[in-house]
């Protein structure tokens, strides 16, 4: 790994390194040896990464990792909370989501300097009628911006696939694409009713007043003052500043949002301005996904 991160430095590159692993603490005994020569390393060479990672919602019981992990410059961690409903989590076998609050444990990864991003899926077959607002309402009160919210899919060869295939459900291969608004199983929710009911969880969630919400009270949660660690992300920002500000600021339909957004970035968050800015950036292309498969027309403001 760290002869890795050697030749990434070398290259010239400075910025966002993920390291891509379903579950970054899956071995949690490696990581803990890994751990330390890379906070080594990192400040032998000034933070010139920041660092993403995927790892499951119980990474949120261990402070001494996440400590370390602040203090290597991870900045981001994604997720897979899936859905608030209990029911649906066992039906999915992520029984290590029904074990904990899953609102607290993103506070808890939040609160050391580490921005939540998250995965969402809608058309469980125990999803109750109010799950769209269940969704939207976990989302909002987790303060996650990035929330990747998708249709079940069923994918060839899982447990999924061979159920819905004993039960004569499939449809169809899955086009690989979980946010296109098709279905290639047929649900326990009426699919007219599910498909619907997703694009408006979408318009909802990526409309600009609300997602500039998410993101504001992401940087409130998620505030760190490890100045040499975010100078990777300042930099890397700063060359796209222009760009997004002509975007959002000017040519944007939204751009009051995006100037009143700007304004409680200035007030408030400062020394996180840069990054505020890479989330607007964001914020941008989900909203442009949203007007591709759920219409532009219909997007809330």
């Amino acid at each position: 790994m760290l002869a890795e991160l050697d030749a990434l430095k070398s290259t010239g590159w400075r910025g966002r390194v993920f390291i891509v692993d379903d579950n970054f603490i899956g071995n949690k005994k490696n990581v803990r040896r890994f751990m330390p020569q890379l906070i080594e390393w990192s400040r032998r060479n000034g933070f010139p990464f920041s660092f993403i990672t995927e790892a499951s919602v119980n990474l949120a019981e261990d402070d001494a990792l996440l400590e370390q992990m602040k203090v290597a410059g991870f900045f981001h961690v994604f997720l897979g909370i899936e859905t608030p409903v209990e029911e649906s989590l066992k039906e999915a076998q992520k029984g290590q989501n029904t074990r904990r609050d899953l609102l607290e444990s993103v506070r808890k990864i939040q609160s050391y300097g580490m921005e939540v991003m998250a995965g969402f899926i809608l058309g469980f077959d125990n999803d109750p009628d109010d799950i769209f607002d269940l969704q939207m309402r976990f989302i909002s009160e987790s303060g996650i911006p990035l929330a990747m919210v998708g249709l079940l899919t069923a994918l060839p060869d899982t447990q999924l696939w061979r159920r819905l295939d004993k039960e004569g459900r499939l449809l169809h291969d899955s086009t690989g694409n979980n946010t296109d608004c098709t279905l290639n199983f047929v649900p326990k929710m009426d699919s007219t009713r599910l498909v619907e009911g997703y694009k408006n969880v979408l318009r909802n969630i990526y409309s600009p007043r609300e997602y500039y919400c998410r993101a504001l009270d992401c940087l409130s949660r998620s505030h760190s003052d490890r100045a040499e660690s975010r100078q990777a992300s300042v930099r890397e920002t700063a060359r796209s500043v222009f760009d997004i500000v002509l975007t959002l600021g000017v040519l944007d339909r939204y751009r009051r949002e995006f100037w009143n957004y700007t304004y409680q970035l200035l007030r408030h968050h400062a020394n996180d301005f840069a990054h505020g800015l890479t989330l607007a950036a964001m914020g941008y292309h989900f909203r442009q996904v949203t007007n591709k498969y759920c219409g532009k027309s219909q997007l809330s403001h």
